[in-house]
């Protein structure tokens, strides 16, 4: 962390100044970090119909938080890691042996995930407000031992995309065709959801549950707009989700506000400019 202490000290901040305020470069850092894994995911996640997915999988976390609390774990984060990623891999299973809609399917998951979270909470008149936190999160709480972490998950994405990519393009969108030349769907589709399991549970206590599904959908729906192919597709989404996060905390910073609120309002922004430009091009 030294190096990259050194680093945003040249930039003409008062909070970049030497040993002040490490707290906000530590946020811009996880800033950095978390965008472009956001900006790749949401173009999957937009290609394959399952923008509510992540919101599904907030609430599983908040339920597996709620379980690791009730155990006395040290650091529930842990047990809401593993939560989601059997509640995602469980998703997978029924999505793909049963003949509902893949939104019907959330939507079951969904419900069902906050109602258990909820229920556990609250369990022996336990007060819900302790995990009020979660909802809005604190980017400028991340410690550099979670960014780490989340730089770990980056390097793992990114050898997911450059591997599997077309693999995972074709059972999203051609399930049928993807089995006909080998493609072992399931695990396919289990693996994407179990990489957005880990990155929407491990960033919802800093960016917060009630806009982490914005910013899986938002950066590839708005590339998505001007992108021409795959390769500017991807890159509008992880630019678009990088410079929109690193406003936003700037924003948030300077004005007293949250973080993922303002990277959400800045997204939102940038797939309307986006909707006009290609409008334009008609």
């Amino acid at each position: 962390m030294s190096l990259w202490y050194a680093l945003v000290d040249l930039l003409p901040f008062e909070w970049a100044q030497p040993g002040q305020m490490l707290f906000m470069k530590n946020a811009l850092l996880a800033i950095l970090v978390i965008s472009p894994l956001f900006g790749l995911l949401s173009t999957m996640v937009v290609q394959s119909r399952m923008s509510f997915f992540s919101d599904a999988l907030g609430h599983s976390a908040f339920t597996g938080v709620a379980i690791g609390v009730l155990c006395g774990l040290q650091e529930p984060m842990w047990a809401a890691v593993s939560f989601s990623l059997l509640f995602s891999l469980l998703f997978t299973y029924v999505r793909r042996r049963s003949a509902l809609a893949s939104d019907t399917v959330i939507g079951v998951f969904s419900s069902t995930a906050v109602a258990l979270g909820i229920f556990m909470a609250t369990l022996d008149g336990g007060s819900f407000t302790k995990f009020n936190a979660l909802l809005i999160g604190d980017i400028l709480s991340v410690h550099p031992n979670k960014i780490a972490l989340l730089a770990g998950v980056l390097a793992v994405i990114l050898v997911l995309w450059s591997c599997a990519y077309n693999t995972l393009l074709l059972s999203a969108l051609h399930p049928a065709l993807a089995r006909s030349r080998g493609v072992q769907v399931f695990w396919q589709e289990a693996v994407l959801n179990a990489a957005i399991a880990v990155v929407v549970t491990l960033s919802m206590s800093w960016v917060g549950l009630l806009v982490i599904n914005s910013l899986l959908v938002l950066p590839a729906a708005a590339a998505r707009g001007v992108a021409r192919n795959t390769r500017q597709y991807h890159i509008f989404s992880v630019v678009g989700a990088v410079v929109c996060g690193v406003i936003g905390l700037m924003t948030s910073y300077y004005i007293g506000a949250s973080a993922g609120a303002s990277i959400t309002l800045y997204l939102a922004l940038f797939f309307a400019g986006a909707m006009l430009l290609q409008g334009q091009r008609r």
